[in-house]
């Protein structure tokens, strides 16, 4: 580990080797660094960092090593629970501002239940990531100001992405005719999506007005 609670460069070059992810263009990435930094390839970033919110590796000595907790997980029994434990802890314990560089702070993360359930009935077929943030989420004045509509990438950066990680979505681009690099992106719901989450949820159909 480095000084600032990184990866060494060093360990960083050799997981490069071995890393396969969801639509990550690893070469496109690193063409621009001459030295690879851990926050410069964000699969490992994401895996070390909630490996240590898991509290399945920890540092010591100036090096990461694997927990009590980490040894025990690659039992059968561990094994099964260890995808719901990550996906807890990813999007209810950790602060995915990261990966929206901060913007919009908090929001949807913070609704993250509602835009589960919203999901779960909006995703069954293709649907562009703007289409999906409009059903998904509950807007906030911030998410309605400013000169270009923020909260579509938002929703991408800190929820549709990570759910692409964790095989519960996948994911298309199409060009936008008349771009050099414009793309619209489209997101549906996998097999995994029905089986690792679970719904119950009440309705209110109460007459008359409701605000």
């Amino acid at each position: 580990m480095t000084a600032t609670g990184n990866l060494s460069r060093a360990v960083v070059a050799e997981m490069c080797k071995l890393f396969e992810w969801p639509d990550y263009d690893q070469a496109a990435v690193l063409q621009f660094h001459n030295v690879i930094n851990e926050p410069d390839f964000l699969p490992l970033h994401i895996v070390r960092t909630l490996a240590q919110a898991a509290t399945l590796v920890r540092v010591q000595g100036g090096k990461l090593v694997v927990t009590p907790l980490g040894k025990s997980m690659p039992s059968d029994e561990r094994q099964r629970s260890l995808l719901a434990i990550l996906f807890h802890i990813m999007f209810w314990r950790m602060d995915l501002e990261y990966f929206g560089r901060g913007l919009l702070g908090s929001w949807p993360q913070a609704d993250m239940g509602i835009v589960l359930w919203s999901l779960s009935v909006s995703a069954a077929d293709w649907q562009t990531s703007d289409k999906l943030t409009r059903l998904c989420t509950i807007p906030e004045p911030a998410t309605l100001t400013g000169t270009w509509d923020r909260s579509a990438f938002a929703m991408e950066a800190k929820i549709l992405r990570p759910l692409l990680w964790f095989g519960l979505l996948e994911y298309r681009s199409e060009k936008i005719p008349n771009t050099q690099f414009g793309t619209r992106n489209y997101y549906r719901k996998t097999a995994l999506f029905e089986r690792l989450l679970k719904f119950d949820v009440e309705m209110d159909f109460s007459e008359g007005p409701r605000h």
